[in-house]
This record gives C-alpha cells, sequence and structure tokens, in this order.
C-alpha cells in the first residue's frame, strides 16, 4: 500500500528543497557577514588596542622603577586585584551583589539572556543552581517574548486597520455609517486585509528608538555616561548582548534611589520585549530577501529542469497543481505531492488502477485529517496551507507572525 510519509504524523512537514536552499543561503550570508563585521572591528579598534597595551608596559615598567617593585612581584600583586574584580570588588564603592535587590538583579539579566557578567557565582552550589534555575528561567522568558510579541503585532494589526477603515470611509469606499461586524464580509476592499511587514517594523523601530532615547536621556543625567554610550548601553542591554562594560544601577547610593531602580526595571523591559519584536519582523524581512534571491536564481544554473518543465508542460494540457490553485484548494504541507503519478491524474491522462488507489488512499487521509481537526475545534486556516509565499509556519515567533501580516499570508 501507498502512504505517503508526511501522513503519519499530523503537523509534521519535511524541508522542501526551496526551504534547504534557503537555509544554505543564510547560512553563507550569516559567515559573508561576520567576516565583514570582524574586518571592520579589527580595523577600527585594533589600533586603539595596540596603544593600550603599549600605554599599560610604560606605566607598568615606570611604576616597577621607581618604588623600585620587581616585575614579577607586581604582576602577582595585579593579578589579585583581577581576581577581586571578578568577585565584584572594586575600588570604588559599590552596591552589595548578593543583597536581595543585588541578586534580583543578577536573575533578571540570567532568565532575559542579557548576561551583564559583573555578578557571577563563586561557589559550587550556586553555579549548579544556576545551571538548573536558567534552564527553566530562560524558557520562561523566552515564552513570555513571544506571548508578548502576538499582542503586540495583534494590537498594531487592530490600529492599523482601523486607520485603514478610516482611509477607506473618507475616500469613500466605505459607508459612514459602517461598523464592524459580519458586514465587513461584504465590503471588498477589507477582506482579508492584513498590515504589511514594513509597516510593522516602521512602527516598532520608531518606538525602539524613541525607548533608547529617553533611557538615554536618564542613564546620562544619573550614571554620568555620555550621551553616545548611553545609547550603546541601551543596545547592548535591550538586544541583550550583555557586555558587562557598562552596567546601569552598580553605583553604593543615587539621588532618589528607588526611582531610578524602578525607571531602569521599566526601560529594560520594554526594551528587551521591543528589540526582540522587530528582530523578528526583522527576520522575515530577510526571509523575503532570500525568497527573491532563490526564486531569482532558480534553475538558471540547471538547463535540465527547463528541459523537464517543458517536456511536462508539453505531455500534459494542465500542469500539476494547477487544478488545486485554480479553485484556491490547499491541502496541509504534509500532503504535497510532487510525484509524476499525481500530475498524470490532475491532468487527466490515464493512469493505472494501482495509481489510482493509492491516490484515494492519500485523499481519504487527508479528508480524516481535517475531519479530525474541525471536531476538536482548530481553524482550517491554522491546519492547511502551512506553507505559502516561501513562508512555513514554524514554532515559536515566526508561527506566530504566520497569517497575521501580510507578507507572510497566503491571502497576499
Amino acid at each position: 500500500s501507498f502512504v505517503p510519509q508526511h501522513l503519519w504524523r499530523p503537523g509534521t512537514r519535511q524541508p522542501s528543497g526551496s526551504d534547504n536552499g534557503r537555509f544554505l543561503l543564510l547560512a553563507a550570508l550569516i559567515a559573508a557577514y561576520l567576516s565583514a563585521g570582524a574586518t571592520v572591528f579589527s580595523a577600527l579598534e585594533s589600533p586603539s588596542e595596540a596603544a593600550a597595551q603599549l600605554r599599560w608596559n610604560r606605566t607598568l615598567h615606570n611604576f616597577s622603577r621607581i618604588f623600585n617593585i620587581s616585575l614579577p612581584e607586581l604582576r602577582a600583586f595585579l593579578r589579585s586585584y583581577e581576581a577581586a574584580m571578578a568577585a565584584g570588588i572594586r575600588v570604588d564603592a559599590l552596591r552589595p551583589r548578593w543583597d536581595f535587590p543585588g541578586a534580583f538583579y543578577f536573575v533578571g539579566t540570567v532568565v532575559s539572556t542579557i548576561g551583564f557578567g559583573m555578578t557571577t557565582p563563586a561557589t559550587v552550589a550556586g553555579k549548579v543552581f544556576l545551571i538548573v534555575y536558567g534552564l527553566f528561567g530562560c524558557a520562561g522568558t523566552i515564552l513570555f517574548f513571544n506571548l508578548f510579541l502576538e499582542r503586540i503585532i495583534s494590537l498594531l494589526a487592530f490600529i492599523m486597520k482601523a486607520c485603514h477603515e478610516r482611509q477607506l470611509r473618507r475616500s469613500g469606499l466605505l459607508p459612514p455609517n459602517f461598523r464592524r461586524g459580519p458586514a465587513v464580509s461584504g465590503v471588498g476592499s477589507l477582506v482579508g486585509w492584513k498590515p504589511s511587514v514594513y509597516h510593522v517594523m516602521l512602527i516598532l523601530g520608531i518606538f525602539a528608538i524613541t525607548l533608547s532615547c529617553c533611557a538615554s536621556a536618564m542613564y546620562t543625567a544619573v550614571e554620568g555616561w555620555n550621551y553616545i554610550d548611553s545609547l550603546y548601553y541601551c543596545f547592548v542591554t535591550f538586544s541583550t548582548i550583555g557586555f558587562g562594560d557598562l552596567v546601569s544601577s552598580q553605583n553604593a547610593a543615587y539621588q532618589n534611589q528607588g526611582l531610578y531602580r524602578l525607571g531602569n526595571f521599566i526601560f529594560i523591559l520594554m526594551g528587551v520585549c521591543c528589540i526582540y519584536s522587530l528582530f523578528n519582523v526583522i527576520s522575515i524581512v530577510i526571509k523575503q530577501v532570500l525568497n527573491w534571491v532563490l526564486k531569482k536564481f532558480e534553475c538558471r544554473c540547471c538547463p535540465k529542469c527547463h528541459k523537464s518543465s517543458a517536456r511536462l508542460g508539453r505531455r500534459n494540457a494542465i500542469t500539476p497543481g494547477a487544478r488545486l490553485r485554480r479553485h484556491n484548494i490547499s491541502v496541509d504541507a504534509d500532503g504535497q505531492y510532487d510525484s509524476d503519478t499525481e500530475g498524470r491524474r490532475l491532468s487527466g491522462e490515464m493512469i493505472s488502477m494501482r495509481e489510482l488507489t493509492a491516490s484515494n488512499k492519500v485523499s481519504l487521509a487527508i479528508l480524516q485529517k481535517q475531519l479530525s481537526e474541525t471536531a476538536n475545534g482548530y481553524p482550517r486556516n491554522v491546519c492547511i496551507n502551512t506553507r505559502q509565499n516561501g513562508f512555513s509556519a514554524g514554532v515559536g515567533a515566526l508561527a506566530i507572525m504566520n497569517n497575521r501580516l501580510a507578507e507572510t499570508s497566503d491571502s497576499r
């Protein structure tokens, strides 16, 4: 009997050739991006590093000569100071690292994956507990970020659709007394309307820039950093890179300390959520670019593909899948057919009884799956047609944005 491999587990889909091509192209572009970034940063920072090393060696020798201390003894003292710095000890007075507020700040950087590094557990028990604590904490925080992303995309879609309705009403395409509800299905301009990913990206980008500028103004006034350093800290923190060279709220005392720590917490929370959402929307744009590049280079390097497609076009009056596309019938990605048998069946050619029986089994399996999904209350637009315009339903953030934005929707 012929049973497709995809049907044995509902909801699974094997990667297609375009998915693998997109993955390899993205890997190559990331490698090139890393190489370009390494080249630029090496050119920018390497001279400064060499000059700093030269100044440090000169200072070390001068100190050794003036105070009559041998270089090995001086280096041993500096190693002890480095160990003290790793434990959180500084020359200037700082806030306690492991009281409750300090520990709360630390676990916040752990579960958000920022990881500044200004505080690290020194005991074996603390390191073991961190492994277990971070495992569940990071997973829960990622879930929180995904839920935030779902709600911010839904909110933006609601607001942008309201603005779109208002624009249509002003242009006379909607009656003045139009209200949302069942009547919306009769208005062709609003059927299947979804916001563009570019508009969502622009709104999130403006909000992220505004949030960063406001937070930088606070850090400049309270921490004493210059404004560029504050902007740099905001991006490093909000994107969860967390270098640790600049860390907020680390002094022993501040003016209006409680208010500042509350504002610092709110800015970091909102900034991380906003930048996470922005990164995911930008990833959709990057995926569109990859789809465009793959489409441009599709089969150009393989003349056999053109010959086979030409032979198939002459052989079949209807190309495989054309009848499904014409009637807007889309099946689940598990039930995609690329076989020659399916092409002959759709084109109206004669097929054997064995092939007819096999195709009937496939259709019956798909029908049973759709009936089961309907009985369980799953909407058809989620369970079927999970791959359109080069986008798969995916998991996590990509699944949340699928069918919510115009460029990832089958209504596009």
